[in-house]
């Protein structure tokens, strides 16, 4: 007992997220059906099903031996749903061509328009006073095949549905339509011979006809939504020249970029796509980064410098070394991204979820009441009464109203993509567009966040040279921007001589301390100064001009065998503001948007850099002298005050505040731990532009308009032609064509978002 009970103790459960396609949906209602579906099977956490992708996403939790077997089971449950699972990539592809060239999608709407046209005849000949009509058995000859063979998706999917005790789109249109065609069969089975019925066969096979043509083009739209994603995945080179160890360099071993591992050295030739994250060992040349970054300009790199994979090449020839590879890649984090975010739902497709759920049952009794109404209440013959109840079953398809919100979404995502906005999560993008306040971090999101010691200023009989290289010693092993300021102009000073120290400790938000030359120096802000009682004598005054002129000044103090402290220097530095930082302040104050910056800096060299960048320390948008740890704290009091508040960051230290915020600003740097900014934002700047922050707001702010507007369409469709169908104004046939116009003029709206500019 006790080895069994410790064998179930060992055995921990196995957590995984599982994506694959989803053929044969066609409307929110259907899915609705698989998410429901998928929800059944034990341990399923979460099932996300996105229309306009086609696709499925699943987070499941099982017992470790059952993990290998869920992916199996997700997909058999979407079978016995009555859908086709298949692969992610097959979902992703452009459809096969087949004869005369012709996608083999578009063949059933080509056979089904061949065989519905002649029975237009009618209809065209009234209008030029001519008599068409076709025999009755000619016209059942023509749509028989449409209704039964062409339409053969529509039973069984419907058939499906009825098994499931659900509805969908394929169930209206199928119980409309054969109503149709055997209202036709039945009136000419009854007619005496040699007489000419009126029949509606036209009517059915038309209805088909149109809504296979609207699936037909709504599918090619939809492809157009994702062209953002197979554009990102083109990138990707398929082959990398290796550098094998040990051999000349011109004897170069083609590899697939699969093969690749970290360490490798490969040959990037010029006009030849960057294979694989790396850095640049020997050789220049200049890279197009624009599909992953937006920006426009070639990049110069020399040696030493980072080239990222699925960037252009050039006119030189390179090698790289190989520093990530896989998932690990920037290219594929970004396609990672990007579908996550399209795979994602915003909160507002609840309430269509909600909708969709009983919208199938609700057309279905409206059409049972429009036929009794018609036959029972107003007399009407049998085929009078029907087709009104046909006309509200094909015009209540509920087709653009699942794609209502995806379809911008993919539109929306894709086209920031492509300009270097990358939205991680769709709730970040609905979140964004109600933003009224923004706060950026300074140093690396509004400056450059590369300062320079601009002035050294020693004590009374300090030599200036020697407390900047005892300076440099303390700073050598930090990453702070400011540290790295003293320790390129300790090593630019003439006649340098670096010294070495020992028991070196930085104290977050402050600065550092440690041993150099048997002294112990303490190196950092004039506030931590004040915290260490250090007085600064002769320099204070020195000190406040310096901070008035906008500097960052920092202190270089001796701590006494007694524990008292002498100042023996003061090191100011000077950041510049980025290009286009004014202008994006600017253009949100444009937007009133309510602005704020958060510095670390003492308030005078915070308030400085404000005003060179539009801010204005006295209306409050300077919050200086912020630790690193209380930036979060802050974002949550300008929460408090009932502001929804954007963070503008780019660093580590960052991220807490991104995490904090209602929406998370994350801005790629150079400087490094960009990528932890990343993982706690929402949205990702792929490139230091803060310009970018106004355009990922705004492309938010049309997204959801986009969305709205769909949705406004879809539900107006159903609400105006229902009535309309059932008091007898909407033929079947037209029914049928405003029902696919629906869902052709939203998925087309959406894809308005692909003009958009940054600053349009």
């Amino acid at each position: 007992m006790e080895q069994a009970s410790t064998a179930t103790a060992a055995v921990e459960p196995a957590t995984g997220e599982t994506d694959f396609g989803v053929g044969g949906m066609t409307c929110a209602s259907c899915v609705g059906r698989v998410e429901r579906a998928l929800r059944k099977i034990p341990g399923v956490q979460q099932a996300s099903v996105n229309l306009a992708t086609e696709s499925v996403r699943v987070h499941w939790q099982a017992d470790a031996d059952d993990g290998a077997a869920m992916a199996a089971r997700l997909q058999r449950a979407v079978r016995d749903a009555g859908y086709e699972p298949r692969p992610l990539e097959a979902a992703e592809a452009e459809p096969e061509k087949g004869w005369l060239g012709l996608p083999h999608d578009a063949w059933p709407v080509l056979l089904a328009a061949l065989l519905s046209a002649p029975l237009t005849l009618p209809m065209f000949g009234s209008l030029l006073g001519q008599h068409w009509m076709l025999p009755a058995w000619l016209q059942f000859a023509l749509a028989t095949p449409v209704q039964f063979w062409l339409g053969a998706r529509f039973y069984r999917a419907a058939w499906h549905a009825i098994k499931a005790r659900s509805g969908n789109m394929e169930l209206l249109v199928a119980i409309g339509t054969s109503a149709g065609w055997g209202l036709s069969s039945w009136l000419w089975w009854r007619t005496e011979a040699g007489a000419m019925p009126h029949l509606y066969y036209e009517g059915s096979a038309l209805v088909i006809t149109l809504v296979l043509l609207g699936k037909w083009l709504e599918s090619r739209a939809k492809r157009q939504a994702t062209e953002a994603i197979r554009a990102l995945h083109a990138l990707r080179p398929e082959v990398a020249h290796l550098l094998p160890d040990g051999i000349r360099r011109e004897e170069l071993v083609d590899v697939p970029v699969a093969e690749l591992l970290p360490g490798d050295r490969v040959l990037v030739r010029p006009g030849e796509r960057v294979p694989a994250d790396g850095a640049l060992r020997q050789g220049s040349t200049q890279v197009d980064e624009s599909m992953l970054t937006g920006e426009p300009m070639p990049v110069p790199k020399q040696p030493g410098d980072r080239l990222t994979g699925g960037s252009l090449n050039g006119d030189g020839a390179v090698e790289l070394e190989v520093a990530a590879v896989g998932a690990q890649s920037v290219l594929n984090r970004i396609i990672a991204l990007v579908q996550d975010a399209q795979a994602a739902k915003p909160p507002i497709q609840r309430l269509v979820d909600q909708v969709a759920s009983v919208f199938v049952p609700a057309v279905l009794a409206i059409a049972l009441l429009t036929f009794c109404g018609w036959y029972f209440w107003q007399g009407a013959a049998l085929e009078d009464a029907l087709l009104p109840a046909v006309a509200v079953l094909v015009i209540a398809c509920p087709c653009a109203l699942g794609l209502a919100t995806p379809a911008a979404i993919m539109a929306g995502t894709g086209v920031a993509a492509q300009h270097g906005i990358l939205v991680q999560d769709a709730e970040a993008l609905e979140t964004a567009c109600h933003i009224d306040t923004v706060a950026f971090d300074k140093t690396g999101t509004l400056t450059l966040g590369e300062p320079t010691l601009s002035a050294l200023v020693a004590a009374t009989g300090m030599d200036e040279s020697g407390v900047l290289q005892a300076a440099a010693a303390l700073q050598r092993q930090s990453a702070h921007p400011l540290a790295r300021a003293v320790v390129l102009a300790a090593e630019a000073a003439p006649g340098a001589q670096a010294l070495a120290a020992e028991e070196v400790q930085a104290v977050p938000g402050r600065g550092s301390h440690g041993q150099v030359q048997g002294a112990h120096l303490h190196l950092g802000s004039l506030r931590w100064m004040d915290e260490l009682g250090v007085g600064l004598g002769q320099l204070a005054e020195r000190a406040q001009a310096m901070q008035a002129e906008g500097a960052t000044v920092s202190a270089l103090a001796l701590r006494l065998p007694d524990g008292r402290f002498v100042p023996l220097a003061l090191f100011a530095f000077a950041d510049l503001p980025k290009t286009g930082a004014q202008m994006a302040v600017a253009r949100l104050r444009e937007r009133g948007l309510r602005l704020s910056m958060i510095s670390g800096d003492n308030r005078g060299a915070a308030e400085a850099m404000a005003r060179r960048l539009g801010l204005s320390p006295e209306a409050g948008e300077v919050l200086a002298e912020v630790l690193p740890g209380d930036k979060a704290a802050r974002i949550a009091a300008l929460k408090q005050g009932g502001h929804r508040v954007a963070m503008v960051g780019d660093g580590v230290n960052d991220a807490p505040a991104l995490a904090a915020a209602d929406v998370g600003i994350a801005m790629a740097s150079a400087r490094g731990g960009s990528d932890v900014a990343m993982h706690a934002a929402g949205i990702t700047l792929m490139r230091g532009d803060p310009r970018l922050v106004a355009a990922a707001l705004d492309i938010s702010r049309r997204t959801v308009s986009k969305i709205r507007q769909n949705l406004f369409w879809a539900f107006a469709y159903n609400v105006a032609g229902i009535p309309l169908a059932a008091l007898g104004y909407l033929d079947p046939v037209f029914a049928g064509a405003a029902m696919a116009l629906s869902s052709v003029s939203v998925v087309g709206n959406a894809l308005l978002l692909k003009r958009w500019q940054p600053g349009a």
